[in-house]
């Protein structure tokens, strides 16, 4: 092994091995990785400052392009934006080649085909982001490799993101702390006559003031199962149901608490209740051996004798750099995808994210969501408190 190799494998922030094996199993020789999410995972949890919240730019679009190939981590090459140069000059990239030259994806894929030509592997069975790889990108690459066949490499860097790091796993404890913390201050804040929009302001404020990039608001109101921000009008004796995401250092917190305008009666109580027991049931298979589907099976077996059962809805994914990321728990969630971790051991590391909600044709939609971490003897919850009514007193 030259003097390159050993450097490169004492900084390569993933686990190469693993990613050979899956590019294996995936039939992929080279791996060209587009989406920021990845190629900022392969990096070692860089995100790149200018295009941290958007991608578009004049008639084109960012795309950072990292090129690896199976069994030669020591070849990997980092091709990013022109702007990046700047985050060359403080070493950011681990990389043996990080160029920094380009504006656009076509110009960006123009340079990855030279990288790839240069590896030896231009007949290879090349991986790529089916789902984040532009046309303009992807006629580039066709047409420099017509003889190549393109495999879809999504699946494969899922599976390499689904055990978290320590440091992962503290990311996503913090921002799920931050979260939970954000919305408790929003639900204290309310009073008769604000705003739907006027909420959701607020709890924007709120996580912006605790370090956290907000992104989205599911709110519901009184007995409207609307979830939309809107200009409906909370009134004394309302309930209302935050469901937030938002991120921090590219780690996604995504909960669920409930807080009501005044103090709820005795049935809002129950009904929360009902959802906390459903909530703490789908826990109890959770531990690094058990089966992915034991936490659905949990779920429906606490929610069989409820007379809640026509409106309740459930549902467990996993958590990290993408919401409903690996593990992939079920085929029949809102979000499509194959139910790959079903019948899969979970592993210590995998971090789910667990959601009960009662769609309440009369009191409204009454919902927990709550990120629970995978350890090798059980389950550790993040953000794992406010969870009953959170009242402002009014």
């Amino acid at each position: 092994m030259n003097n390159r190799s050993v450097n490169v494998a004492s900084t390569v922030p993933f686990d190469t091995k693993k990613l050979d094996d899956l590019l294996e199993q995936a039939g992929i020789d080279v791996l060209i990785a587009t989406s920021k999410h990845n190629v900022g995972y392969l990096l070692g949890g860089y995100r790149f400052f200018f295009f941290e919240t958007m991608d578009a730019i004049g008639i084109n679009r960012y795309l950072p392009v990292f090129i690896y190939a199976k069994g030669r981590a020591d070849r990997s090459v980092f091709i990013g934006n022109k702007l990046e140069g700047f985050e060359k000059q403080l070493n950011r990239f681990w990389t043996g080649v990080a160029e920094t030259s380009w504006m656009t994806g076509p110009e960006a894929m123009h340079s990855a085909v030279l990288h790839v030509r240069k590896m030896g592997v231009a007949s290879a069975r090349i991986g790529v982001e089916m789902p984040f790889l532009p046309l303009d990108a992807a006629d580039v690459l066709h047409s420099a490799f017509p003889d190549s066949r393109l495999v879809d490499a999504t699946m494969a860097l899922e599976r390499l993101r689904a055990r978290k790091s320590t440091s992962e796993l503290s990311l996503l404890k913090e921002v799920s702390e931050r979260v939970v913390a954000a919305m408790q201050a929003a639900f204290s804040a309310c009073r008769p006559g604000m705003t739907k929009h006027d909420v959701v302001a607020h709890l924007r404020r709120e996580e912006t003031n605790r370090g956290l990039s907000f992104e989205y608001c599911l709110i519901s109101a009184g007995a409207s199962l609307n979830r939309a921000p809107s200009e409906q009008l909370l009134g004394a004796g309302d309930i209302i149901s935050l469901d937030s995401g938002a991120n921090y250092h590219g780690y996604i917190g995504d909960l669920c608490r409930m807080g009501s305008v005044g103090k709820p009666d005795s049935e809002l109580e129950d009904l929360l209740s009902e959802v906390e027991a459903i909530q703490q049931a789908a826990r109890k298979p959770i531990r690094a051996g058990a089966r992915g589907g034991d936490i659905y099976a949990a779920a429906e077996q606490a929610m069989r004798g409820s007379t809640q059962l026509p409106h309740f809805d459930f549902l467990a994914h996993g958590m990290g750099l993408v919401s409903h990321e690996a593990p992939h728990l079920t085929g029949k969630g809102v979000v499509p995808y194959p139910a790959t971790d079903e019948d899969l051991p979970l592993e210590g590391g995998m971090v789910i994210s667990i959601e009960t909600a009662i769609l309440h044709p009369k009191r409204g939609f009454i919902k927990l969501e709550d990120t629970v971490a995978v350890t090798e003897s059980g389950w550790e919850g993040f953000g794992d408190n406010c969870r009953s009514w959170n009242v402002a007193q009014v």
